[in-house]
């Protein structure tokens, strides 16, 4: 395959960005994007110029680094992550258009590369179970209803890539956070935190910088593991009843 890119060069934080213009030969249709980008970087390096910078790390779909808009579809034209995205996607011919992630909460570091701690901030503000738990209990210690445990494995399932943010027209955040709070709060071990999760990661949020939610939907659509637009329903009804037992108090 012979494939004309168009990729987002920007030198660092502060410099102004574009896009520059490559070409790229003999492509296998059976390599995966970031592979492509591998080939394009040898290149480059080949040249004496300056390779493109790129997030990727386990290259499985696990991890959620490999953060590209691809012709302006978050992670590319398959309901996947950019590393597990196969050049067979494309056509001999094509160009191929390559963006960072767009979003204010998400600054750009370098060429493709964004800085996506805003993610981890949140995390932070609640994300996680303070109980001790010791070594692991017997699997049959504490009963968790089969519709709740399914409801936390399918929210648990989301890798934290940002795909939700750089789809949304408003920049939201929204379907990250409800995932991260949703597989805790309908857990036992996360019950003693469910008020207070809740309200401080979705109040981090909002600090962050992510735009505001209007439900359009394009979030869910990008999202690689099938988060579903309702988890963010079943977040607000937790903020909502977290926000009036606080106001009672």
């Amino acid at each position: 395959m012979k494939l004309t890119l168009r990729v987002w060069r920007q030198r660092n934080a502060d410099a102004e960005g574009g896009m520059s213009t490559y070409e790229v030969d003999d492509i296998s249709p059976d390599i995966s994007f970031l592979e492509m980008l591998d080939v394009l970087n040898e290149q480059l390096i080949l040249a004496g110029e300056e390779p493109v910078a790129f997030d990727h790390d386990c290259r499985e779909g696990i991890c959620g680094a490999c953060s590209l808009v691809i012709n302006g579809d978050a992670h590319g034209p398959e309901r996947t992550t950019t590393c597990q995205l196969h050049m067979r996607s494309f056509q001999d011919g094509d160009t191929i258009d390559i963006e960072p992630w767009r979003a204010a909460a998400f600054p750009v570091i370098k060429d493709l590369v964004v800085d996506r701690s805003a993610f981890d901030r949140i995390i932070q503000a609640g994300g996680y179970v303070t109980a001790p738990t010791g070594a692991a209990p017997e699997a049959h210690a504490t009963p968790v209803p089969k519709a709740d445990a399914d409801f936390a494995f399918e929210h648990a399932e989301c890798i934290g890539c940002g795909a939700c943010v750089a789809a949304c027209p408003n920049g939201a955040a929204m379907l990250f956070t409800s995932a991260k709070v949703n597989h805790l709060n309908v857990l036992p071990q996360g019950a003693p935190e469910r008020e207070t999760r809740v309200l401080d990661m979705v109040a981090r949020m909002d600090e962050e910088g992510f735009g505001g939610c209007t439900l359009a939907g394009e979030c869910a659509t990008a999202c690689p593991k099938g988060i579903p637009l309702m988890s963010i329903t079943s977040m607000n009804k937790e903020w909502l009843r977290a926000t009036r037992r606080a106001a009672k108090r």
